[in-house]
Formats: structure tokens, C-alpha cells, sequence
């Protein structure tokens, strides 16, 4: 997600050709969700200008297709993960999880079938997975299981914090949307592996975004002591803020953490000429 057009001309240099627009992102933040992949498997030669325009450092957290995790629920998709995994490799070092994110109906009673699918899966590859079916955060032992069946592949639990934007009722269009479409999952921040990923919403109000993620800057910051290396997706209803928003959590971690890397400069983003007739 690095083509919203809010932030074109804003955040973004505009205009600007679609091949440079991750470039022009990865000025903004150090890491990117692979959310198309969601949608579609792209074309290799697409990943491959996406290798090309950040740096080996930079993290994607891509996301497996649906034909995979939600059309055969991870099973008999052999032939689809195996497109996917192709399609990705010009990442390389840049794929810091790839991202397998279960629909609501995948419950404790599918866990052999997680086992198996992550059992399956290239050991040179980092994984993290994404539950939504309320059991797995409300009872303890199906928490336990799911946490085993992770365990044992190096993979991590990756939340979805949205009790900030279900916390009052909404106030705008994205926000009603929002309640319409986002699970009501409630906050969970146990690390199981080196490289916890949260992904947080907020609201369309950046105050009450930055209010919401307070408890969220302190895990990182007792994280980052234990020697992890967390990664931090910031979200709102409509994103128009989220590039701004990132920078300031990050921010407020270095605050706590000074030693923590600052993120990189933006490119100056120029502003519009204005219309004349001649």
C-alpha cells in the first residue's frame, strides 16, 4: 500500500509515474503490508521493480493469496502458493514475513490443518499468521494450542488491534466503513518470535490514534530491550494521515529509546502550480 491518492502531492511527490511510488514511500517508512497480493499473485517482473526501487533492508510483510488461505483454507493450494513463492523471490532479503492471514470461520478445530500447511512450508522464509475467529483470544487453552502450532515453525502471532476504532461510535464515512467491514478484536501483545508485527487501527482523529496506541509504544520499547525487532503498521479508517502517523510513533519510541535508528528523510514534495490561463 504505497499509491493512496491522498498522499500523492502530499506525502508524495505528484506526479509521479506508479514505478516510482514505492521509492517515494520507502522515504516515508522502513516497511510496507503487501495487501494486493491478497487480491491477485502479481506478475514477477512487477516484483521485480519493486525490489528495485528499496533498499535490501527495507521489510515487505506480504500477504498469501485468499485462494490460498480463504478459498482452500490452506489446503490442496499447492499449485497457487507455489505461483506466489516464485513471484516474491526477486524480494529476497526484503520479505520479512510472508503473512497468512486466516478468515473468521478458521477455528481451533482447523489448527492440524495450520500445522500441516506451515509444516509444508520453504524453512528459508519467516511466517506470521493472523486469527480472527474470537476463541483463539478468548479461551486459554485454544490460545495455547494456537501458540504451540506456531511455535514449532518459527512463526508469528500477528495482532490486529482495533479497540481503539470500536472503543466509541464512529464520526465520519471511513469510520462507518470501517465498523461495517474491520473484526472487533481485542489487544493482544505477546511476542512469540524475534520479530512481533502489530497492526493497529485507530481512528480518523490523529489525537485519538496517538491516545490509542500509548500502550503499544511501551511493548515496542520493552521489545526492543529483549533484542527484537518489532515492526508497526499504523492504520486509520481512511489512512490519509497514516504516513505522518507512522513517523510519529516512531518517534515516540526514540523518544523512550534514543539508540533506536531514525527513519529515512522523505523527498521534498514540491507544491502544486497553480492554474493560469495562459
Amino acid at each position: 500500500m504505497w499509491t493512496l491518492a491522498p498522499w500523492q502531492g502530499r506525502f508524495l511527490p505528484h506526479p509521479l509515474p506508479p514505478g516510482e511510488r514505492l521509492r517515494a514511500y520507502a522515504g516515508w517508512c522502513n516497511a510496507v503490508e503487501g495487501n494486493t497480493t491478497f487480491y491477485a499473485t502479481p506478475a514477477r517482473s512487477t516484483v521485480e521493480l519493486w525490489a528495485g526501487q528499496t533498499d535490501p533492508g527495507f521489510r515487505f510483510v506480504v500477504k498469501l493469496p485468499k485462494a490460498v488461505t480463504h478459498e482452500r483454507r490452506l489446503a490442496g493450494a499447492g499449485d497457487e502458493l507455489a505461483a506466489f513463492l516464485d513471484a516474491m523471490e526477486p524480494l529476497g532479503p526484503r520479505i520479512h514475513s510472508l503473512w497468512v492471514q486466516l478468515p473468521a470461520a478458521f477455528s481451533p478445530a482447523d489448527l492440524g490443518v495450520l500445522a500441516a500447511f506451515l509444516r509444508g512450508l520453504p524453512r528459508e522464509q519467516r511466517y506470521a499468521v493472523e486469527v480472527r475467529h474470537r476463541a483463539f483470544f478468548e479461551d486459554t487453552r485454544a490460545a495455547g494450542l494456537l501458540e504451540r502450532v506456531l511455535a514449532g515453525a518459527g512463526a508469528e502471532w500477528v495482532p490486529f488491534d482495533t479497540t481503539v476504532l470500536f472503543r466509541t461510535p464512529p464520526t465520519s464515512d471511513a469510520e462507518r466503513d470501517a465498523w461495517t467491514k474491520k473484526p472487533r478484536m481485542p489487544r493482544r501483545s505477546s511476542a512469540l518470535t524475534d520479530r512481533p508485527i502489530v497492526r493497529y487501527l485507530g481512528r480518523d482523529d490523529v489525537e485519538a490514534t496517538v491516545e490509542g496506541w500509548r500502550p503499544w509504544v511501551g511493548t515496542v520499547v520493552d521489545w526492543l530491550h529483549e533484542g527484537r525487532s518489532p515492526t508497526v503498521f499504523v492504520h486509520t479508517p481512511d489512512n490519509a494521515e497514516a504516513p505522518a502517523l507512522a513517523r510519529r510513533f516512531h518517534d515516540e519510541v526514540r523518544a523512550r529509546l534514543p539508540e533506536v535508528e531514525p527513519l529515512p528523510e522523505p523527498l521534498p514534495v514540491e507544491p502544486a502550480e497553480p492554474l493560469t490561463l495562459f
